[in-house]
């Protein structure tokens, strides 16, 4: 065969890359100097990077965490050589008042229940978060709520018990009962009596169980539950039970029933036209009004209620984009496959649009942990009002930044390892090969 002189007829063999495009050098040449504007902004960022850490290192760096107030800690930076107002920090408030911080008012004694209880939540998150390695264990999971209220507030375990049993009423009336009566129905009553169980039965008969078999912890008011333990609280709560009631209204909005669309409209609506301190004043001062008399409602779980039903609306839109992001041939596709509307949304739609909402879901949790700083304006104890109150001791009176940036630290470390998990979230259920 005749060969052609400008057509390649022998294969070369295969050469290592410039050492200028992999590894170290060719990323940063790619994503820092890839021209004279980026090379330009590099130089910049680095120069006040370097600057903004001149300036604060030797201010944190410095060993004062003996120091036992302001002025001890001044003395000691005198000694060191070290003398005006940014001198160094005074780590030595940290250093005493961290368990306020993370326990607010909660007693001493039993500080062994609230870590318990933060332990116990990774263990309960662990078949959600790595469900190919650890779901063994979402029976725990199921449980885990009724557990750390038993842990942290203490009392009677028969509260939760009855508590837990009502939802044990609802799973069986689902279960049993759906096909004799029919889906809807057995919904109904899957709803109402566990409803009723707790608003007429579920009290006496945990009372009865306290007198009889009497298994209590001791009681801890939510007056002394503070710090990063409530903001953990709320935070948690908030995240576990928007996204179930944000996926309802979600579907609700997006529903052919003109009644259920125009309550899950109005309601999302609503609470996304107010701001959240406002709904947070109004669950510390107006719910108890429309109460019956006598009836004690813990302020801690009416926050709680109006923080979820607060980031239950934002969540709803987050994940109504990623329904309307899908296209029109994947519910064919459902269709097709003879699959109802739950069947449908269970293993086809709600999967993809959850995966395509990702970085939104996340980006409101994180919103919504940040949020809970929010309830020091209602006189609750978060860490922005403990440090408040620690610097209201006259052992601490000008201390200012180190608490602030100790709080802002354990902010950071929890809001950042959220977001790295929602990015290997991201790759994992990634399926384009791009």
């Amino acid at each position: 065969m005749a060969q052609v002189a400008y057509v390649r007829h022998k294969m070369l063999p295969e050469q290592t890359p410039p050492p200028n495009s992999v590894g170290t050098i060719g990323w940063l040449r790619t994503n820092l100097f890839s021209g004279w504007f980026n090379t330009l902004l590099t130089i910049v960022a680095v120069l006040l990077i370097f600057r903004l850490l001149a300036n604060v290192l030797p201010w944190a760096l410095v060993p004062t965490w003996g120091g036992t107030s302001l002025g001890n800690c001044r003395e000691i930076l005198q000694e060191m050589g070290r003398e005006g107002h940014f001198a160094g920090a005074c780590w030595g408030v940290i250093r005493e008042r961290w368990l306020q911080l993370f326990f607010g008012f909660y007693p001493s004694e039993i500080y062994w229940r609230p870590i318990l209880a933060f332990f116990g939540l990774f263990v309960a998150l662990s078949p959600i978060l790595f469900p190919e390695h650890a779901f063994r264990l979402i029976g725990f999971s199921a449980i885990y709520p009724f557990i750390v209220v038993y842990l942290i507030w203490g009392g009677s375990i028969w509260g939760p018990v009855m508590a837990l049993l009502g939802f044990v009423i609802g799973y069986m009336v689902l279960k049993f009962l759906t096909e004799p009566l029919g889906r809807l129905a057995a919904t109904i009553a899957a709803f109402l009596l566990p409803v009723l169980w707790w608003l007429f039965l579920a009290s006496p008969i945990a009372g009865t169980f306290a007198n009889v078999l009497p298994l209590a912890l001791q009681p801890v008011e939510s007056a002394k539950v503070g710090g990063f333990m409530l903001a953990f609280i709320i935070g948690v709560t908030g995240i576990a039970a928007s996204l179930p009631i944000g996926i309802v209204l979600a579907l609700g909005r997006r529903s052919d029933l003109i009644i259920l669309k125009g309550i899950c409209v109005g309601f999302i609506e609503f609470i996304r036209g107010v701001p959240l301190i406002t709904l947070l004043f109004v669950a510390s001062t107006l719910l108890n009004i429309f109460m019956p008399p006598g009836t004690k409602f813990d302020l801690v779980l009416r926050v709680t209620i109006m923080v979820t039903l607060f980031s239950s609306a934002y969540m709803a839109e987050v994940i109504r984009g990623g329904l309307a992001a899908l296209s029109k041939g994947q519910y064919e596709a459902a269709d097709s496959l003879g699959l109802d509307y739950w069947q449908s949304q269970r293993l086809i739609i709600m999967p993809q649009a959850l995966k395509i909402s990702i970085p939104g879901i996340v980006g409101n949790f994180i919103g919504l942990f940040k949020d809970t700083t929010l309830v020091s304006v209602i006189a609750l104890w978060d860490p922005i009002l403990l440090s408040t109150n620690i610097r209201a001791d006259t052992n601490w009176n000008g201390i200012l930044w180190e608490l602030y940036g100790f709080i802002a630290v354990v902010f950071f470390i929890t809001c950042f390892s959220m977001s790295r998990y929602s990015m290997y979230l991201e790759r994992k259920l990634a399926t384009d090969h791009r």
